[in-house]
């Protein structure tokens, strides 16, 4: 493989197995304190991953998870990574309103940031919601302070996606002169479509050399940046088993004994580093 001059960006969505939208329909959220809480273990066995290969990353952490796990999110902050936002109860934003929206966010930014003594700059939107329907919910970041997000995937999906947003980084203009900086999950043009790559189930489904190919190809032909994102239950095969309908159970678990093995090979053949520090060091703001 020809070596890469361009810094991909690394991300990890901290939520645990029972949190995921795949799951909602077998698993109400006031029933989520009787599950048994990985979410701990996972990430740190994450974060010895991202230690032994020397690869700084950002942490879009929920905000129940930091309310339980207080040091975990120290612990993150400590070992040189950025922790951003992926709100508190990882609802959907289109299945609620702006107003429920927003006490989500200032929900999730009071716990962590209480955790952090610092200010949060990045969020990722649960399940990626932000679509057609929710772009309202960008003012919202930008007026509670947030510089970046990272929701708006460009693809075709039945939960998410708006497939004809720009694929790359860049700057979105908003009301009231507002701004926020959108670093998209990563995908490959073919036969005029986005393909997602890079990522959750995608990097569970295709092949290690599939996803290296991609990475490669967005730095060496296009130019541009990958944006890979995993979550700590990827890499445990000995979660509890959720009885849900085959497709959920699908989504879920395809794969998931392959995560480990392909996270740390792209760890060692690609250059890395945290969503906010490259976008400070972008000539995007």
């Amino acid at each position: 493989m020809a070596e890469a001059l361009i810094t991909n960006v690394m991300t990890v969505d901290v939520e645990d197995y029972f949190h995921v939208q795949a799951f909602a329909g077998v698993i109400d959220r006031s029933q989520w304190d009787r599950y048994p809480l990985r979410v701990e273990q996972n990430t740190r066995h994450v974060l010895e991953m991202f230690h032994e290969f020397n690869v700084r990353a950002t942490f879009f952490v929920l905000g129940w998870v930091a309310e339980r796990c207080v040091k975990l999110v120290r612990e993150i902050a400590d070992a040189g990574h950025e922790v951003g936002c992926h709100g508190y109860a990882h609802q959907p934003i289109y299945d609620g309103d702006e107003k429920v929206f927003r006490q989500d966010v200032r929900h999730a930014v009071g716990v962590i940031e209480n955790v952090l003594g610092r200010r949060l700059r990045s969020y990722r939107a649960p399940s990626y919601s932000i679509t057609k329907k929710t772009m309202w919910a960008l003012d919202v970041l930008a007026e509670e302070g947030f510089e970046f997000d990272s929701s708006i995937f460009p693809v075709v999906h039945d939960n998410y996606g708006i497939p004809d947003a720009p694929r790359f980084p860049h700057v979105r203009k908003l009301n009231e002169g507002g701004r926020i900086t959108e670093f998209p999950p990563s995908t490959v043009r073919l036969l005029g479509n986005n393909v997602p790559v890079a990522g959750g189930g995608y990097l569970r489904l295709y092949p290690y050399r599939v996803t290296s190919w991609a990475i490669e190809y967005l730095n060496m032909r296009e130019r541009q940046p990958a944006m890979v994102y995993m979550h700590p239950w990827e890499i445990d095969g000995e979660q509890p088993r959720i009885p849900a309908p085959w497709r959920s159970r699908f989504r879920h678990y395809q794969n998931i004994e392959t995560t480990e093995n392909k996270m740390r090979q792209l760890l060692g053949a690609f250059a890395w580093r945290p969503m906010a520090e490259f976008l400070d060091q972008s000539s995007l703001n």
